[in-house]
């Protein structure tokens, strides 16, 4: 029977986090998705949970096979180690877990696997080269009053949570847990949530307009490759930008943001693109931020820049493979006398770039993006998590994926899905909120408290087995002989 459970509990398992994660997941998902093998972990063997626990992750990972080798060209070995190493920790988690409740320490049960899985997503952002794409968190993106936790932790706290509620029941459940543990434990993970979406209500309540701006974004229809300013083509696609940007210039625009890599320039072609951008924005009042490869002296950068200033900005995380031929930036650029800054897509991948921006003054991103079409969902709602983080308003304009304008707390304020066959703009009113976040302020701290957390479970672990490795057996003491 118990051969019967775990498969069972893998199936349910692995269907559970393929519906909840992927490039475009069911909300709520993936809340249960982890129970099923925490279920059955505390009555199996330590080698059957940790294969139900790599089993069901890991089958459920193989959807993102195409994406990682096909859509974004990573190396076989990359993403065997990423899918591979992922299904491996979660798997390692639901056997510590059972060890934990086994040992009677319900306590550190409940706490190791959400925060060894925030350890693992936080260890990968900073030594990996995808940031925090790696995180569960955006899988609950649709549920606004739970993703506000992230203006306090980061996309930590969210992931923290997901994790924390099946881990909670499956300790409910667990043999040898007294009732006063199941009441402790359950009255703290519901008091808990009820605290998370008391705040995450409140911090939607709460209008978060200072000033306000009225952002258009704009992707024309184009060649599938990289478009030469100087070109036919180039020309082509810069007078019909010129003409978009003056009927949303006549609706209110006062920025518009168009796509990334939309064009290729070096020094001697540049003004092709940069002379009618400068002149319409200049005629018009406003500004435009026109995303490019820009070659100079040989080296090329993937550059946003703003016009009429002609400020610029070079992209500062790279997709590994896709832009070796690139360098990155170092610098940061705000468009002159106003408190919106450029970014450039995988940029916001990460959420140090973006809190770092906010810290300096920023309220709104001005973003040039390009996608790859299938992630148009997932990539998107990363880019406003950010500002929800860091509360800043974002303007993202990808050619491959999905136009978005969002605030602070992560409203979609206008959408539109682009292609390069066709020509696409929106228009929203952002308003900028002032306040820095918590997680503005501090940072990474929720991280790192888990990381320290799970490392002192792991070494109280550790240390409870050695000393039971070490009492002596009844047959091993030694009695005095009786002298006679």
């Amino acid at each position: 029977m118990k051969r019967y459970s775990v498969l069972a509990a893998i199936v349910v398992s692995a269907l559970l986090w393929y519906l909840g994660t992927g490039l475009h997941p069911l909300p709520g998902s993936v809340f249960l998705a982890p129970l099923p093998v925490l279920l059955v972990a505390p009555r199996v063997g330590a080698a059957a949970a940790f294969f139900a626990g790599f089993l069901a992750w890991g089958g459920s990972g193989l959807r993102y096979w195409p994406y990682f080798i096909d859509t974004i060209e990573q190396p076989v070995l990359v993403t065997v180690l990423l899918l591979g190493g992922t299904a491996a920790v979660f798997g390692g988690l639901v056997v510590m877990t059972r060890a934990l409740l086994l040992r009677g320490r319900t306590g550190s049960a409940v706490l190791a696997l959400p925060t060894g899985w925030v350890t693992f997503e936080f260890l990968v952002s900073l030594a990996g080269q995808f940031g925090a794409w790696w995180s569960i968190a955006y899988t609950q993106f649709e549920l606004l009053p739970l993703i506000q936790t992230a203006a306090l932790t980061g996309p930590w706290g969210v992931s923290f949570l997901i994790m924390l509620v099946p881990t909670t029941v499956a300790a409910l459940t667990a043999p040898g847990v007294t009732g006063a543990q199941r009441l402790r434990f359950a009255s703290a993970t519901a008091l808990l949530l009820v605290a998370v979406g008391a705040f995450g209500w409140w911090r939607l309540a709460v209008a978060p307009e200072r000033d306000t701006v009225r952002v258009g974004l704009l992707a024309v229809s184009q060649p599938p490759e990289y478009v030469p300013a100087n070109s036919a083509d180039g020309r082509d696609m810069v007078a019909r930008v010129v003409s978009e940007i003056d009927r949303l210039a006549d609706q209110g625009a006062q920025v518009v943001v168009l796509p990334e890599k939309a064009w290729t320039a070096d020094e001697s072609t540049l003004t092709a693109l940069s002379g009618p951008l400068t002149e319409v924005a200049t005629r018009r009042g406003i500004q435009v931020v026109a995303g490019l490869v820009k070659t100079t002296g040989g080296i090329s950068v993937n550059a946003a820049i703003a016009y009429p200033s002609g400020v610029e900005y070079a992209k500062h995380r790279l997709i590994p493979g896709l832009e070796d031929d690139l360098e990155p930036g170092s610098g940061w650029q705000r468009v002159p006398g106003e408190p919106w800054a450029l970014a450039v897509c995988f940029d916001l991948d990460g959420p140090d770039l973006v809190r770092e921006n906010r810290n300096r003054g920023a309220t709104l991103l001005l973003v040039p993006a390009l996608d790859f079409t299938n992630d148009r969902w997932l990539h998107s709602r990363m880019a406003v998590m950010r500002g929800i983080e860091s509360g800043v308003g974002i303007a993202r304009a990808p050619q491959l994926g999905e136009l978005v304008a969002s605030d602070s707390r992560g409203h979609i304020l206008a959408s539109a899905r682009t292609d390069v066959t066709v020509t696409r703009s929106v228009l929203a009113t952002i308003p900028l909120d002032s306040d820095k976040t918590v997680y503005a302020r501090f940072g990474d701290w929720f991280a790192w408290l888990s990381v320290a957390v799970f490392a002192a479970s792991a070494m109280g672990s550790f240390r409870r087995r050695s000393r039971l490795q070490r009492r002596p057996t009844t047959n091993s003491i030694r009695r005095p002989r009786m002298q006679v």
